[in-house]
């Protein structure tokens, strides 16, 4: 998937680590939950976005890193409002990721029920390659969208299921069924 071509990029501290959010003139380009350090997040922004300064932001991108922060703080704040440049992201992503930004907080929905939604009933393993390339968590909430049968399903951030997890329960997300948050 080619990337949009950023202009800038800065870091921000939330609850849960130091993010990172790269603009460009179609919008925000992308957003990086955190690495495990500062330094590492920096670093992970410097090879999605060569070409990218780190820099101070925009005013449309310091409202975009407020929607963030609020939402890791449990806010039920909708960043469906917020300009994604997704340039070279393939068609079926899109669709993919427009509806997972419908998804409200707290809510969940499966790989099935977003491919059955797009009209694409067999394609849950489609949705979920698309989440997992999603380079807009958690502005595309791609933590709302679990396996069937409760469970959690993959997540491709820094730290894996429990980060997803760690979302939801930030999110005040309930379910139906026992058995996702055990262990955690």
């Amino acid at each position: 998937m080619d990337t949009p071509r950023a202009d800038g990029f800065t870091l921000f501290g939330t609850d849960l680590g130091v993010c990172g959010i790269a603009w460009g003139s179609g919008g925000i380009c992308g957003v990086q939950l955190p690495q495990g350090s500062e330094q590492d997040t920096r670093q992970r922004m410097h090879r999605r976005f060569a070409s990218a300064a780190e820099m101070v932001p925009p005013p449309e991108v310091r409202l975009a890193i407020s929607g963030v922060v609020a939402l890791l703080q449990g806010e039920r704040v909708d960043l469906s409002g917020i300009a994604l440049d997704m340039t070279g992201v393939p068609p079926f992503h899109r669709q993919v990721y427009e509806l997972a930004r419908a998804i409200p907080v707290g809510s969940t929905l499966t790989y099935g029920e977003v491919a059955a939604q797009l009209g694409e009933p067999g394609a849950a393993r489609a949705v979920g390659q698309a989440l997992g390339a999603n380079p807009f968590a958690p502005v595309v909430p791609c933590h709302r969208v679990l396996a069937a049968g409760g469970k959690a399903g993959g997540f491709s951030a820094t730290g894996g299921i429990k980060t997803k997890l760690q979302l939801l329960l930030i999110e005040g997300a309930t379910f139906g069924e026992p058995g996702l948050f055990d262990g955690i």
